[in-house]
Parts: C-alpha cells; structure tokens; sequence
C-alpha cells in the first residue's frame, strides 16, 4: 500500500534516528544525490539502472543509509551490498558505485504526479527540507532527474 508524503517522512525521520537502513535506492550525479524510494515491484532499481546508464553513480541499491552531517543529509549503502545492484530478470550485477553523496532529493514511486508542471513539494528531516519529487511515468523520468540534479529546477 503506498505511503502518504506524511508517512514517508516519518519513516525517513525513523531511519534518520535509528541508523536502519531505508527500503529504498540512490544514486548520485555529480555529488548530488536522489533517494528512490517506493514499495516492493515498483522500479526502484529499474530507474537507477536506467540513471546509471546515463552516468549516474550508485549509491545503493534496495536498503540505503540516510545520516546527517553538519553539512547536510547524506546518503549511504551497508557494507555487505556496496557495489551490487538487482537487474530483474537478469540477477545482480556489479556497478561503480560511491560510498556517500549529499542527499538532493527524494522520488517516491509510490505516488503518480498528476500535474504537468507541480509546484514543488518539499518533506522536512530533522530540520532539513528536501525537494520531494512523485513518479513521472513517462519515459523521460530518468533523464529529466539527471538534469534535476545537475541543473535544478527554474523557480524551486
């Protein structure tokens, strides 16, 4: 069942306080990251994969380590998965990937945007507002979260 932007903010809140893992996968362009969160079957690793392959790096996939800095929210991978990420179908493969990357946004797959160009939505963690992005489903998603995160949005 998919989460309300309310609940996924809590649950981001809990992984940001206990140090557990998040259900979720990250990657990072440019030293900014996005964290893809969704339940189980809803592209998580399909749009990393796909962001990979226009060079995006991995962070983690499946279960992501959210902390915070003094410069910020960062995002991370436990130990055991580093480098790994799941191509369905194909099985798990081994990616470039980084060890951490500043946190820029969050996408939840969970949710379908609706609007043609939606005002910015925002969640707050520990103080710290992050742009919330929906899913686009369009096959354009991973490229325009490339430029996201290269280039930001006019007017955000």
């Amino acid at each position: 069942m998919p989460l309300s932007a309310e609940d996924l903010e809590q649950k981001l809140q809990q992984a940001l306080r206990t140090g557990a893992p998040v259900h979720a996968s990250a990657v990072a362009v440019d030293g900014a990251a996005v964290l893809i969160c969704g339940n189980a079957g809803t592209g998580k690793s399909t749009l990393a994969l796909s962001m990979i392959s226009l060079g995006a790096q991995l962070i983690a996939d499946d279960r992501t380590l959210l902390t915070q800095q003094e410069d910020g929210l960062w995002l991370g991978c436990p130990d055991p998965i580093s480098g790994l990420i799941e191509a369905r179908g194909i099985g798990i493969l081994r990616s470039p990937s980084i060890p951490t990357a500043r946190l820029a946004a969050v996408v939840d797959l969970d949710q379908a945007e609706t609007e043609r160009i939606p005002a910015p939505r925002h969640l707050s963690l520990l103080g710290h507002s992050v742009p919330l992005l929906l899913n686009v489903r369009a096959p354009h998603f991973a490229q325009a979260l490339m430029l996201y995160l290269r280039h930001g949005r006019d007017g955000a």
